[in-house]
């Protein structure tokens, strides 16, 4: 893709790049506008869910409020205030005139509070109750209700709907229990309100004004105290909106991810008048956002036509600007034809103008320069042979290039082209910016492109193969040109007499904290003791002697007594030499 940027004309990079922009810059628009509408729809779907769920829990609190005011109304009647002398002097044969007594405050508080479907006086002397409701017979008030009434210290519980224990029909209702006034206090007497659940439900749900929203009355532990119009939720199940809840406090919003993965926007507000409920509104978003699909299209029919626009301005664009490039590409087009005499003329003083001002008296010393670039060059050259000539030997460098002149002879062209470029590889990799300490990498490739050019130099004569235990170990810090002349040493000496089926094997690998480099061929092998001799002679060294001598030399001056040099051979079969480095605390 790079390269085939790289091939297409200035002009068509103009078009392209032009119409590039246009894109992204509608596109990032596009993507902001998308961002920044469904952030402000969905700021302003839950401030207007908020205040619906508020105005809800506001009316449903007010009703509950007047219910218990309703209830205790009823416990300051002279009717109920004559039961409870009653019952606390155990009179039981009062029963039904107190009953009968008890039905005008009963039908005033149906009255006074429309939710109200039913009440129940509790009492050891027996039940009071609407006459016009039937009891159940089979409803035990203390089995229905034992759960709450057992419960320490309390003066008034709200239950949520459930099927009516007492009354025949079973209609769902919530549960008001209450106990009397301090000043009435029996133990074993409770008065019971239910309400009717379908009404509670009215009040909960009235205001709403999107079907998309459910409107919930939950209890502290996530059960649902009235059911809602539309589809249940297991709350309970959800801990990612119990947690939140467990955190919330008065009223606000928050989101959470639910066990299928998809995203809802929370509304709560607690009620007052009972703190263990609060009413819930939930949207999901994905169903909130749906319209923004709609503005996804338009923008990527506006993002089309855009394209199609900027197709159409961006050849006449380019025309424009680059005409005057166009000219000055065809003058030096005629330089590069050695035609020196061209000049540049144009009306316009911007930036082109300028260029080709400067071309023009560019032409006009370039004869000069190209005489100096030449003189520079020539210097730099004999620079970087000598600096060459310091690293590698005069006659690995004679014979290189005496295979790479026959080669191009041969028109061997394959290989001139691997042997310039590894020789290349060798000179940059064993120069390594004048620093005497390079890394492992480095080291084996150094020493394999000394290979791949003896390879050219003595064709048929040897293969050799590089053995890496650990790939960790190539970023380690290492002294360089340490192999190189071990290689070197055993195809001079070790491969010497050996015409075919020579090899070489370099294996690198951990030794504890040491890194081993071992270099072995199957050379002539040599008389290892001797050659210590001939390594320890530092006034008539040998040629393979001096060559060992100065690397272990280099070893003992880098890293002390800890590098050591180890000769083995058995002729003929295995001639190595193995040098022990020691790793850095990090590297073990």
């Amino acid at each position: 893709m790079k390269r085939a940027y790289y091939r297409l004309s200035l002009k068509k990079r103009i078009q392209l790049f032009y119409i590039l922009l246009t894109v992204f810059c509608i596109f990032v628009t596009g993507i902001l506008s998308d961002y920044f509408a469904s952030r402000v729809m969905e700021r302003n779907a839950l401030g207007l869910s908020q205040n619906t769920l508020n105005k809800s829990a506001q009316v449903l609190d007010e009703h509950l409020r007047h219910v218990i005011v309703s209830s205790y109304t009823l416990m300051l009647s002279d009717a109920f205030v004559q039961t409870m002398i009653d019952v606390q002097s155990k009179n039981d044969a009062s029963y039904y005139r107190n009953l009968s007594a008890l039905q005008v405050p009963f039908v005033q508080l149906k009255l006074n509070e429309p939710l109200v479907e039913s009440v129940l006086l509790n009492t050891p002397i027996g039940e009071f109750y609407a006459t016009k409701d039937t009891r159940s017979a089979s409803g035990d008030y203390r089995q229905a209700f034992g759960e709450w009434l057992d419960r320490p210290s309390w003066s008034v519980q709200w239950i949520g709907a459930h099927a009516d224990p007492l009354f025949v029909g079973g209609k769902r209702v919530v549960s008001l229990l209450l106990r009397p006034l301090s000043s009435q206090y029996s133990p074993d007497v409770f008065l019971t309100v239910n309400l009717n659940e379908s009404l509670v439900r009215d009040i909960v749900e009235e205001n709403l004004i999107d079907n998309q929203v459910g409107m919930y009355l939950l209890d502290d532990s996530g059960a649902e105290i009235v059911r809602p119009t539309h589809a249940s939720h297991v709350f309970d199940e959800e801990p990612a909106f119990m947690s939140a809840m467990s955190q919330s406090d008065g009223k606000g919003f928050f989101r959470f991810s639910d066990r299928s993965g998809d995203r809802q926007l929370v509304n709560y507000a607690h009620l007052t008048m009972n703190g263990g409920w609060s009413l819930v509104g939930i949207q999901s978003e994905a169903a909130l956002l749906k319209p923004m699909k709609n503005i996804r299209w338009l923008i990527l029919i506006i993002m089309a036509a855009c394209v199609v626009v900027a197709l159409l301005f961006s050849k006449l664009l380019s025309d424009v600007l680059l005409k005057p490039l166009y000219k000055l590409h065809r003058l030096m087009v005629k330089v590069e034809q050695n035609d020196l005499e061209v000049r540049f003329e144009s009306p316009y003083e911007d930036e082109v103008g300028h260029v080709g001002h400067k071309f023009n008296r560019m032409l006009e010393q370039i004869q000069t320069l190209i005489e100096e670039v030449k003189a520079s060059e020539q210097e730099k050259r004999k620079s970087e042979i000598k600096a060459l000539q310091s690293q590698i030997e005069p006659h690995f460098l004679y014979n290189t290039l005496n295979t790479i002149y026959w080669k191009s002879e041969s028109e061997e062209y394959s290989d001139v082209q691997e042997m310039i470029f590894s020789l290349s590889l060798l000179f940059r990799l064993g120069l390594n910016n004048g620093n005497e300490i390079t890394t492992l990498e480095k080291e084996l490739d150094h020493v394999r492109q000394y290979l791949i050019i003896q390879q050219k130099c003595y064709e048929d004569r040897f293969d050799f193969s590089i053995e890496l235990e650990d790939p960790e170990l190539l970023g380690m810090p290492i002294l360089k040109i340490l192999l190189q002349p071990l290689v070197e040493n055993s195809i001079l000496h070790g491969l010497e007499h050996v015409r075919e089926n020579g090899k070489i094997s370099i294996d690198v690998r951990r030794e504890g904290a040491y890194l081993l480099l071992r270099v072995a061929d199957n050379g002539t092998g040599m008389d290892v003791e001797q050659v210590l001799r001939r390594m320890n002679d530092t006034d008539t060294p040998t040629k393979g002697g001096y060559a060992l001598a100065n690397v272990r030399a280099r070893l003992q001056l880098t890293y002390g007594v800890q590098a050591t040099m180890t000769l083995s051979s058995v002729p003929s079969q295995e001639t190595a030499v193995s040098l022990l480095i020691p790793l850095p605390k990090e590297a073990y």
